[in-house]
């Protein structure tokens, strides 16, 4: 299935934060494996999304929403809404804040390059999503690598 973005991605800048990676798997391979919210709590980095709700999709796609059990200090939940796809090569999600997180695939050679960005140019309460953006550089790191491991098990 395949869907038009309802963004544009915009270039990385002052309110972009991202982290690349070229992963030795199939593009498509690997966007499945984000696609898949069940496998999102296995990917994090940043130890904050604890666990898939009972009732989320088995694949997100265009306007989907779906909810993610989080745990920074206290558990919480999420509830987002794809707002970027083009299957095989993008998908972003945004929460109540309008802030995107987004993972973008292409192919390059030794396999593909991986992006995962938080964008938080559109976002409600900058000063909050500024002090959150510091620290996800190094969470993104960790869940690129993540995302390494889970594709290297097959």
């Amino acid at each position: 299935m395949s869907g038009a973005s309802s963004a544009s991605t915009p270039a990385p800048g002052r309110h972009v934060v991202s982290a690349t990676l070229v992963i030795a798997a199939p593009r498509q391979r690997l966007f499945d494996l984000i696609a898949d919210p069940a496998m999102h709590p296995r990917i994090d980095g940043s130890g904050t999304v604890v666990a898939s709700p009972v009732g989320a999709p088995e694949r997100l796609g265009p306007g989907v929403r779906f909810g993610m059990g989080m745990r920074m200090g206290l558990p919480y939940r999420t509830s987002n809404r794809v707002v970027e796809f083009e299957e095989g090569r993008r998908i972003g999600w945004a929460h109540f804040s309008r802030a995107v997180w987004r993972w973008e695939f292409a192919d390059v050679e030794g396999g593909t390059e991986v992006t995962e960005s938080f964008d938080w140019s559109r976002a409600r309460a900058r000063p909050v999503m500024r002090r959150f953006a510091r620290g996800n550089a190094v969470s993104m790191r960790r869940s690129l690598e993540r995302l390494a491991e889970l594709a290297a098990e097959d």
